[in-house]
């Protein structure tokens, strides 16, 4: 195996690249840097997500760059901002040693003045995506005419997203002398005309076999009936306590409904998807990043450009419709050299997607049990005992007071004070899981699932299930979402437990929520005579339209866990983009699980 030493780079380059942690070059590296250090041939590579593309690419091109010259001499296109700014950092990295290279990134959603002033100073390598680098070419921004080097990473990504006539537009104002490199997972017709009409006999290397996914991913599939399927996604939350992973959901709307059902239930969880803005999906990835979000829920589209190497689970919530997508998807985890896990929660008629996938990928899953709820409460106390074991204490802190806690509890045995303390903390956690049914698609016909749904349907319309839409004065400028007006409400005594809430829609500057038609003038009464964030509340009846709304299915008990138990708190305001998700729980019962 070939040392990146002996792979012909720069010493300054070798110096940063050992300091930020590379050892051995990955199989991409060690087949693409030679080529490209020593031929002008254009050059396809087949790769998967997390395979080393970026390095593999960028090392090579920044080790011929011309540092004296200010003139733009490569070119760098991927499908989404995220990527581009992952990219544009990675290069900065490279020469941190190096003699200063100017690396500008250039995406949509972002000031195109700004970007064109730093394009002005003078630009070596320019890393965009292909509408907002197509805009400032007609703009007579970005010269292209001494490019040197072009690169379309994730090429089907781009041709999947919609740029084949901007691809097209933006290679046919590049020199013809140009090499082109061309980075993709697969060797769709699209890509395949692409190399044809813009490469010139490109060398074709590849990375495994097409479409295989990462070595150190191991592939799981649970078969549910479609509506306990969001059941079955907390339960798998629940048995991984340090669960840091990646939700994927077909839809932008499903997105943000899964999300805001999560954070309803207390997980530390949020969203990515396309209608959020800029600086919303920047603060969410920048809290995901630093681990304050244990799980975050993205389109496919969205997630392009996710570039974290600790991520322990990746769960399909749908199988996607094109099978070779969940390539990409299940590269997200197993990264880095570490192990990863890939599961797809499925209904009885996905089995035969699950099978194309094995062929695909050449690998094997494995069908795996929605755990139990004994399962999960044993894992949940055990992590929890082995957090308090692992606490630090700071005995000048606490020394002054061990006299009087020992005087307290001096009458309690050592297996008593264990009990107690144990369950000061989980009580509600194990009344939740108690008796609970069996999730698994295959479980006898019959099975009570009332434990986890909180009882069925028509026995919720027989308790007088109707629900009656209430005006809120308080919105989204009040830093307010659907999971902390459920949090917040929850938290006022004047509520009592069991009050069911339906659809909330959380506008700019109002708010409107379903509550159950027996409790409305009860909740009314307790909000109309509170504040929130320090501004009075005003509540009242939706009129026009019809305030009542039919019973829908409940999904989103779920137990409590209070913070103690060593799970970050989610931000109070959950993010500051709109929601409009389906939250359903019932008042009192429990904030969920944070971390």
């Amino acid at each position: 195996m070939l040392t990146f030493e002996e792979l012909g780079l720069k010493p300054d380059i070798l110096k940063a690249i050992l300091e930020i942690g590379f050892v051995e070059p990955t199989a991409i590296q060690q087949k693409t840097i030679p080529h490209l250090l020593n031929t002008k041939q254009d050059l396809i590579a087949l790769a998967q997500t997390g395979s080393g593309k970026t390095a593999a690419f960028g090392l090579p091109v920044i080790n011929q760059i011309d540092s004296e010259s200010k003139k733009t001499q490569s070119l760098v296109l991927c499908p989404t901002r995220e990527l581009a700014i992952q990219i544009a950092n990675d290069f900065n990295s490279y020469t941190k040693y190096s003699k200063k290279l100017d690396v500008v990134p250039v995406y949509g959603g972002a000031s195109i003045e700004t970007q064109i002033k730093s394009l002005n100073k003078g630009a070596q390598i320019v890393v965009g995506t292909p509408g907002r680098v197509v805009d400032l070419i007609k703009r007579k921004k970005l010269k292209l005419e001494d490019i040197e080097w072009v690169v379309l990473d994730e090429a089907d990504e781009m041709l999947n997203m919609g740029f084949k006539d901007d691809l097209d537009f933006i290679l046919s104002h590049t020199p013809d002398q140009r090499q082109t490199l061309l980075f993709s997972a697969t060797m769709s017709k699209e890509v395949l005309r692409i190399s044809n009409n813009y490469m010139n006999n490109p060398e074709e290397i590849s990375s495994g076999k097409r479409n295989q996914g990462a070595d150190k991913v191991e592939h799981f599939y649970f078969v549910v009936n479609g509506r306990d399927k969001y059941l079955a996604l907390k339960r798998i939350a629940d048995i991984n306590p340090d669960i840091y992973a990646i939700i994927f959901c077909r839809t932008k709307r499903e997105t943000q409904e899964i999300s805001d059902q999560l954070m309803a239930d207390g997980y530390n969880a949020d969203c990515l998807h396309g209608d959020l803005s800029q600086a919303q999906r920047d603060a969410v990835m920048g809290r995901y990043r630093k681990k304050n979000l244990q799980m975050l829920v993205a389109t496919d589209v969205a997630a392009r450009g996710l570039d974290v190497n600790e991520i322990t689970h990746v769960i399909n919530y749908n199988i996607p419709d094109d099978l070779e997508t969940y390539t990409h998807r299940s590269g997200r985890t197993g990264r880095a050299g570490k192990a990863g896990i890939s599961m797809a929660i499925i209904g009885p008629r996905d089995l035969n997607k699950i099978k194309q996938l094995e062929r695909i990928l050449g690998k094997t899953f494995t069908k795996a049990e929605v755990p139990a709820g004994d399962a999960v409460i044993e894992k949940q106390l055990m992590s929890f005992i082995e957090k308090v074991k692992s606490t630090e204490v700071e005995e000048k802190q606490i020394e002054p007071f061990i006299n009087n806690i020992a005087a307290e509890f001096e009458d309690l045995s050592r297996e008593d004070l264990i009990k107690k303390f144990v369950s000061l903390e989980f009580n509600k956690f194990l009344d939740y899981y108690k008796n609970s049914a069996d999730l698994n698609q295959n479980a006898k016909a019959g099975r009570d699932r009332d434990s986890d749904r909180g009882g069925d349907r028509s026995d919720r319309r027989r308790k007088g299930g109707d629900f009656t839409k209430l005006f809120l004065n308080i919105g989204e400028k009040d830093n307010l979402n659907a999971g902390t007006l459920l949090g917040w409400i929850n938290g006022l005594q004047s509520v009592p437990n069991g009050i069911e809430f339906g659809k909330i829609d959380v506008q700019r500057s109002f708010t409107f929520m379903e509550v159950e038609s027996q409790h409305e003038q009860t909740v009314l009464g307790a909000l109309n005579v509170s504040e929130f964030d320090g501004r009075k509340v005003v509540a009242e009846p939706k009129t026009g339209g019809g305030p009542r709304t039919s019973n829908r299915s409940d999904k989103s008990d779920r137990p409590d866990k209070k913070r103690g138990s060593g799970f970050k708190k989610r931000p109070a305001s959950g993010g500051d983009r709109k929601s409009g998700g389906r939250a359903r729980v019932k008042a009192g019962s429990g904030g969920g699980r944070r971390r």
